[in-house]
Formats: structure tokens, C-alpha cells, sequence
């Protein structure tokens, strides 16, 4: 079988936070997941959708998959550049702040029925 990626970088939410939602999805079809991910409460659900949305798209525009057959084969989430800021503490000293971001690939595959 031919499996379609599709990546979705610098999303400026934590991988941690993503990935809550990713468990939610992997190995389901299309259709199905795109319907759990449009009732979670979560933020981070309508990056994972648009992700989605995307394999999805590029498996039926540019290998004429059949939408209705795609089922999400793997699903993942990796750590992307942090951007580092710095909050004043007491006594001159300084904290440092980690605002994470994470890049999101989604792969699909057509599924015999």
C-alpha cells in the first residue's frame, strides 16, 4: 500500500499537549477522526484536524486515493525550536522560559474493505 504524509511545522503548541489528542485518532479513518476532533474540547485539536485534513487531501489530489478508504496509519509529534524568553526574579536574578512548539506528520493509507 501507498502511504501519504503530511507534515505541519512549527505549530506553537507543546508536543506534550498534542499528543493527548493524537492517541485519540491514530489508526481510525479519516472521516471518523475528523469528527472526534471536531467535538474535543481541546485547542490543539484543530491544528491536529487541519494536519489531517491535509494527508488526507494530498492522498486523493496526487495519488487518486478514495477519501472514504483513507485510515490514519501513523501519527506523531516532534519537539520543534523553543523560543526562549527570560522573566526577572528577586535579587537580579533572572528565570528562564521555554515557550514550546512542536511539528505534527500524519500519514495515511488507503484500506482495502
Amino acid at each position: 500500500m501507498m502511504e501519504v504524509k503530511a507534515q505541519f511545522k512549527n505549530t506553537g503548541i507543546s508536543a506534550r499537549k498534542v499528543r493527548v489528542i493524537m492517541d485519540m485518532v491514530r489508526g481510525k479513518s479519516v472521516k471518523e477522526a475528523l469528527v472526534m476532533l471536531k467535538y474535543a474540547t481541546s485547542p490543539s485539536a484543530q491544528v491536529v484536524a487541519k494536519a489531517v485534513k491535509s494527508a488526507a487531501a494530498n492522498a486523493e489530489n496526487n495519488y487518486s486515493m478514495e477519501y472514504d478508504n483513507l485510515k490514519i496509519v501513523k501519527i506523531f509529534a516532534d519537539d520543534a525550536p523553543m523560543l526562549k524568553r527570560y522573566q526577572p526574579r528577586a535579587r537580579g536574578s533572572a528565570d528562564q522560559i521555554l515557550k514550546r512548539s512542536s511539528h505534527i506528520t500524519v500519514v495515511v493509507e488507503e484500506q482495502e474493505d
